[in-house]
């Protein structure tokens, strides 16, 4: 080959026509096997070559492979002007692995590759180079390229691309090749999608996916909330794991209690109870009237209720039938904390402080009861007794410890400060605290029982700070008559 000239280097204008904007018809996607193709070709010569840009023709024969890729095999030829005026015929072939790209039903972009040679003039060469005639003989190339297939119908397209030609002679150099022309596809067959979910039956997993089903890549129907309706055809897709749904994926709720069948293991509740997330009614207060039907929510444990929760109180002694031991009480009877009458010793007045405590603790002495530990020895909302009660508790003791056979009901009070269930729980808690002191004193065990009453028990004439504090008092009455 005859030794490049070296010129100065000069900018060339690269003309580019490519169709970069072609909307396909209305063409059938098909699977593709052979491409015939022809182009009008415009190629920028490096400025080492001193050509001129040259137009001419290439010819193309394609195999299209699986996973998106082909083998081509193109000739291009140009007769590109020197630098002395006669024209240079070049050719060029090369062998390249084209990657295809779909774009659409049947169009598609294309990265090429691959190796060649290109002649310039004819293969030999004169023994004298002739400045401005070009150069002479054949080099070694590769090309890197790109570009477009747009379909006008099933199997003829318009086919653009630009390529990279490099050179590897010394000194090596790279010419630009543009091309348009059109291409024939041979040998195709349709692609089908019976199932019209946009998977193509030779690719889909599922091919029986109905209308309107989202499907994966591979054609299966996917399922977010797992209720057996496939996403785009489930209208509620965010049901809770394992309800019963509609064939529109919607759950149902026969009960109408907010937790859909089949997550409700109380399918039957009442209409406006209120449920816990299982579907079944609650009920705070354990009466057996379900919350949101319950009238009357903090009714004791163990009191009787009526159908709206409410308890009843046949004698009207202000203790709930359930809890009345004695519940045919006369009216007018003052009762303990069981409905039932007061009787036998000598009743206490209640009184509040020092008084009150000096009071029961003569009534003590003699054995008589009942005694009083006053409001005044607990704090409110506290089952903490202060040391006001000893003289009180000392006298019981004795009382008890020199008569093994008194049996003797530890009464705790509350105020009206906190709800009735809380109350009862309160009171108790004071009766319990009377009955360990009693028990750090050496009374026995079995003559001790503790009860709490709530808020029962008239309140005193005095005001409301008075009426409060007596309301707090644990009584302390004989329920075995002296011998």
């Amino acid at each position: 080959m005859r030794q490049m000239p070296t010129p100065s280097r000069r900018a060339c204008a690269l003309l580019v026509l490519l169709l970069t904007a072609a909307l396909p018809l209305q063409a059938q996607r098909r699977a593709y096997l052979l491409e015939l193709g022809a182009a009008g070709t415009a190629t920028s010569f490096a400025s080492v070559t001193d050509l001129d840009t040259g137009f001419g023709g290439a010819l193309r024969l394609g195999l299209w492979l699986p996973y998106n890729f082909g083998l081509e095999l193109e000739g291009m030829s140009s007769s590109p002007a020197t630098a002395n005026g006669p024209a240079l015929k070049v050719t060029s072939g090369t062998v390249s692995l084209l990657y295809d790209i779909r774009v659409g039903e049947s169009s598609s972009l294309f990265l090429k590759v691959g190796p060649g040679f290109t002649t310039y003039g004819s293969s030999t060469c004169p023994t004298v180079s002739i400045p401005g005639s070009g150069p002479c003989g054949k080099s070694s190339t590769l090309v890197f390229g790109g570009g477009f297939r747009a379909a006008l119908s099933s199997y003829v397209m318009i086919r653009g691309g630009l390529d990279y030609q490099h050179n590897s002679e010394s000194p090596g150099f790279a010419n630009l090749a543009a091309s348009l022309g059109l291409a024939v596809m041979l040998a195709s067959k349709p692609l089908l999608d019976d199932d019209k979910d946009g998977v193509y039956d030779r690719s889909d997993k599922c091919p029986a996916t109905p209308p309107g089903a989202i499907v994966n890549k591979k054609g299966c129907p996917s399922d977010t909330d797992g209720d057996g309706v496939m996403d785009g055809l489930d209208r509620c897709p965010n049901t809770p794991l394992g309800a019963t749904v509609s064939s529109a994926g919607c759950p149902s709720d026969g009960d109408k209690d907010g937790v859909p069948d089949g997550v409700d293991q109380c399918p039957d509740t009442p209409a406006g109870a209120q449920v816990d997330s299982t579907g079944c009614p609650t009920d705070a207060d354990r009466d057996g009237v379900a919350d949101g039907l319950d009238r009357c929510p903090a009714t004791p444990e163990g009191a009787t209720v009526d159908a709206l929760g409410c308890p009843g109180d046949s004698d009207n002694d202000k203790v709930p039938d359930g809890i009345d031991q004695c519940p045919n009480t006369p009216a007018g009877a003052t009762v303990n904390s069981f409905g039932c009458p007061v009787t036998g010793g000598v009743q206490i007045p209640v009184q509040a402080g020092a008084a009150g405590a000096a009071a029961a603790g003569a009534a003590g002495g003699r054995g008589l009861g009942p005694w009083v530990v006053p409001g005044t020895a607990f704090a409110p909302q506290s089952s903490t007794i202060s040391a006001s009660a000893e003289p009180i508790l000392d006298s019981v003791a004795t009382a008890l410890q020199a008569d093994p056979r008194l049996v003797v009901e530890i009464i705790g009070h509350a105020d009206d400060a906190s709800s009735q269930t809380a109350n009862i729980q309160l009171s108790a808690a004071r009766a319990d605290a009377v009955r360990n002191v009693l028990l750090r004193h050496g009374v026995r065990p079995e003559q001790l029982q503790a009860r709490g009453a709530g808020e029962t028990g008239a309140p005193s004439a005095g005001g409301p700070a008075q009426s409060s504090a007596e309301n707090r008092r644990t009584e302390i009455r004989i329920v075995t008559p002296q011998p």
